[in-house]
């Protein structure tokens, strides 16, 4: 009996020691998507276009995307994405992303993704919990620059607009392939057991404390891109 009951304890700690271990990456992860949103923004005439976030419905980053292999290869990293509520921007969900392929900087490491949803739709994917860019889900390059050219398409039937920095460079970017997938660990460890995507992004779930950076990023280049327009 004795045994029994040291080998729980002993599993206790271990778990207590793992949700501590994966909510603290999941606030590290928060803080690094903003940094990224931040720097980009920093530098406005090489960023994400003010109209294109003024559109956007959900921002989603991947502080650290890395690719193997060389042209063919996969790609794979962990995300944390916000979507536009009656109330503002919504606490974070957190994602993986995986496979694929994408199209400029090949050969980089380390790429810092960004990927704006633009309509209801897009948001409904993210949502879900699973989806496959490209299938389903129209993805492409988003244009780059303090405003988005005239005579882009952009806006046009678009879903999800892409965008890739790699050792300072900013650049629309093409990823098709990819799976978007809910990270089960860290909302869990984040939110507690049994909080789903869509509660987070809707808004059912009040921001937290660790996430404000993130969310307080989302809201700078928010007003940012409303000062500019």
């Amino acid at each position: 009996m004795r045994k029994i009951v040291i080998a729980l304890a002993i599993l206790s700690l271990t778990t207590l020691s793992w949700a501590d271990d994966a909510r603290l990456a999941a606030t590290n992860r928060l803080q690094a998507a903003g940094e990224v949103l931040n720097e980009i923004m920093a530098a406005p005439d090489n960023g994400i276009p003010d109209e294109v976030l003024d559109h956007a419905k959900c921002i989603a980053i991947v502080p650290t995307l890395v690719k193997a292999g060389f042209i063919f290869g996969g790609e794979g990293g962990a995300g944390v994405a916000s979507c536009r509520t009656a109330h503002g921007w919504s606490a974070p969900a957190f994602f993986t992303i995986a496979g694929g392929s994408w199209g400029l900087q090949i050969g980089a490491e380390g790429i810092q993704l960004v990927m704006v949803f633009q309509n209801a739709q897009g948001m409904q994917r993210l949502i879900s919990s699973r989806f496959k860019m490209g299938a389903g889900a129209s993805v492409a390059a988003g244009p780059v620059g303090r405003h988005a050219a005239a005579d882009t398409n952009w806006e046009m039937n678009t879903e999800i607009l892409t965008y890739s920095r790699a050792k300072g460079v900013f650049a629309g970017l093409t990823l098709n392939g990819a799976v978007i997938s809910r990270d089960n660990d860290a909302m869990n460890a984040f939110y507690g057991a049994n909080t789903t995507t869509r509660a987070v992004l809707t808004g059912q779930v009040g921001v937290p404390a660790a996430a404000s950076p993130f969310i307080v990023a989302i809201h700078r280049a928010e007003h940012q891109a409303h000062v500019a327009s």
